[in-house]
């Protein structure tokens, strides 16, 4: 069954209805091409999502009635954060997409010294415009109660800034110990947490940042004994969260 996203404002549950506005208009009506009694899943963003089916169409306006709502608690009980340098090619979509599927909160693009993409203003808004629509198709085909944020790209001293608040932070480290200290690394992080995972491009991070992430408070971690991709290792902790900390 479809799923959208509304506005609280969008949601009059006093008269069992919901107002569908913006471009979600045109992808039920001419996309998706639904009719009136079919029904669809809307989520507020919040705790609460609601089966529905179309009651009228208009050509600004799809408008829905409830048939009940729910607090289903699909979202993990702890916010991740993905930090993951920028690989090349179109590999941010393919991990923007997986990390919404697993549970990631938000996802922020990070420039490090050794990434081979550089973005300049105007092409890193396009890009991040871009990942945004990436991660609202893939949180509501997962069934997922918010849409991920995708942060604006930061440098590597800005991802590190933006991660002080955070309770954990994790950075994989090919140097990092054995597996039994990144196990107890692990068993340690509880639910209500919130976790900042720092994932570096193709390459790696230097020496140098990982040095910095460790005294500003991160904890290096080994991801095993083989030597994973980009585009893998966000994936493979974010799976081990999720694992442990799902209820």
């Amino acid at each position: 069954m479809q799923r959208f996203f509304v506005e609280p404002h969008q949601i009059d549950e006093g008269a069992h209805q919901i107002h569908i506005l913006g471009s979600d208009v045109n992808h039920i009506s001419n996309v998706l091409r639904m009719k009136q009694g079919e029904e669809l899943w809307i989520s507020d963003g919040g705790k609460k999502e609601y089966r529905c089916t179309i009651e009228d169409f208009s050509s600004d306006e799809v408008l829905l009635h409830i048939i009940y709502a729910q607090e289903p608690d699909y979202e993990l009980p702890s916010r991740i954060y993905l930090f993951q340098g920028l690989p090349k090619a179109d590999k941010m979509e393919l991990i923007i997409q997986k990390a919404v599927e697993l549970g990631a909160y938000e996802v922020i693009p990070v420039e490090t010294k050794r990434c081979v993409v550089k973005l300049d203003g105007k092409k890193a808004a396009k890009k991040v415009e871009r990942w945004k629509q990436i991660a609202e198709s893939a949180a509501k085909q997962s069934k997922r109660m918010l849409i991920p944020n995708v942060h604006e790209v930061l440098t590597f001293k800005e991802a590190l800034k933006y991660a002080e608040a955070m309770d954990i932070r994790l950075i994989p480290y090919e140097l990092a110990k054995g597996m039994q200290e990144t196990k107890e690394i692990l068993a340690d992080i509880q639910p209500g947490q919130s976790v900042g995972i720092f994932i570096g491009p193709e390459g790696g991070f230097e020496e140098k940042e990982v040095e910095t992430a460790i005294s500003e408070g991160a904890k290096p971690i080994t991801l095993g004994k083989r030597i994973l991709r980009t585009e893998t290792a966000g994936l493979a902790i974010l799976s081990v969260l999720m694992f442990q900390l799902e209820k």
